[in-house]
């Protein structure tokens, strides 16, 4: 048995510059100002356009990142209906094959210490299902059968790719405090990323840490 924390990973190459430019341009033809595009001109222009509320013109750039947490969190990713998603199928991969070693892995939960009495449960429970999983398999049962005894806390990896107005709309939903604690755990690190790469566009969000 395998634990591992969450991670998020930005898939390909990010140009900010060229990426602010591009959102300029498509949102001064609704003006007509093109004329005046200017080397420094798109961070005011953007800024301006999300403080008015006009946050349709930054649906022209998507962005999409590798996301490996637990399944149970992946329920609530996908229902962020503004997005598309490919994500590791438990019917498919066969977790007794020689490509996953012969064992499960499993998300750590955020909220327990590891000398925690209900992590040491959790741990207990997991070893217990990578068993009868394993058994399962050697026993003839395909593995869509077997997984019907996997838990939320299996680890998955699933690739999330929105464009930046639905990738707002995410982070303020999945980054406040009522957020679920293991979802929070994810939306931050997305937060982080994206806020570092295109600050004029997630900045304002401003999560409680």
């Amino acid at each position: 048995m395998k634990i591992i924390e969450p991670s998020v990973e930005l898939v390909g190459e990010i140009d900010s510059d060229k990426i602010m430019k591009h959102i300029e341009l498509a949102g001064r033809v609704c003006y007509k100002s093109e004329s005046r595009i200017s080397d420094t001109s798109a961070e005011k222009f953007i800024a301006n356009i999300i403080k008015s509320g006009h946050e349709s013109v930054i649906e022209h750039v998507s962005m999409t990142f590798k996301i490996i947490c637990d399944r149970g969190i992946t329920h609530e990713i996908v229902r962020h209906r503004l997005a598309s998603y490919s994500q590791e199928s438990s019917r498919y991969c066969d977790y007794s094959a020689d490509k996953f070693a012969g064992e499960l892995t499993f998300i750590k939960p955020c909220f327990w210490a590891e000398d925690d009495e209900n992590f040491l449960l959790w741990k207990e429970t997991m070893q217990v299902l990578e068993k009868n999983y394993l058994a399962m398999r050697k026993n003839g049962a395909r593995p869509e059968q077997a997984r019907s005894i996997l838990p939320n806390s299996l680890k998955t990896e699933i690739f999330m790719t929105a464009n930046l107005r639905e990738w707002r709309h995410f982070l303020k939903l999945r980054t406040a405090n009522r957020a679920h604690p293991q979802m929070r755990e994810v939306a931050l690190k997305i937060y982080k990323i994206l806020n570092e790469k295109l600050p004029i566009i997630f900045a304002d969000i401003q999560p409680e840490l």
